[in-house]
């Protein structure tokens, strides 16, 4: 967020580093690694995002900061596909993200639990923090590069959010946000193709591999 509203001389928004603000998606056009993901037809600004997610294992209403990585059965890639035209549009009547995300998600290639990663996460007292590589491809070319210990909000911070007067139930996927650099937007390149391949890997999790289709 920070990268792309400098892109544009914005400066960052101070509610931003207040609450861990998120939106909800559409839960039906899921992909798998391997999937062709349809190109919208009515986008020219077609994005992708790179995240890790967190799958929900146990149910919880308001969970407790200190208790919120007790929820996490898992962690996957993500990718949140964006169209970018559709969604600067919609975020100018101060709705949304809509159209601009819910055509696809991708997810993948696997699930690893949490014991998977205990030498890679170091525990603080706003929840558990991992140091993952992330990595970005587009046609086999690297154009962007990360680590998941960026991120500002922790997921037991997140978790702890969503469920503030609100009920958590197994299978609830939550995504992380974007890695620093971890989109289009961000770096100043040219918009996605179809026919391009997207390859997003991170340490331990894998690579989610898409090709975007045709229209």
């Amino acid at each position: 967020m920070k990268n792309a509203r400098a892109r544009r001389g914005l400066e960052m928004i101070p509610e931003w580093y207040e609450i861990p603000v998120f939106y909800f998606s559409n839960p039906n056009p899921i992909y798998s690694d391997g999937d062709v993901v349809p190109y919208p037809w009515a986008t020219e600004e077609l994005d992708f995002e790179l995240e890790v997610a967190v799958v929900i294992g146990k149910e919880g209403r308001d969970i407790p900061v200190h208790l919120a990585d007790e929820h996490i059965a898992g962690f996957t890639i993500m990718n949140d596909w964006s169209a970018r035209d559709l969604q600067r549009e919609e975020m100018k009547v101060g709705l949304g993200p809509a159209k601009g995300k819910d055509f696809a998600t991708s997810l993948g290639p696997a699930l690893t639990t949490p014991d998977e990663l205990a030498d890679r996460a170091e525990r603080t007292a706003n929840g558990t923090r991992y140091d993952l590589g992330m990595i970005a491809r587009i046609d086999g070319g690297e154009i962007s590069r990360g680590t998941l210990k960026d991120l500002y909000w922790t997921f037991a911070q997140m978790i702890s959010h969503a469920s503030r007067d609100c009920t958590l139930y197994p299978d609830e996927v939550i995504g992380s946000g974007t890695v620093g650099t971890g989109c289009l937007l961000e770096l100043g390149l040219p918009w996605l193709e179809p026919g391009q391949t997207v390859e997003l890997e991170v340490e331990r999790l894998g690579v989610l591999r898409n090709t975007i289709g045709r229209y």
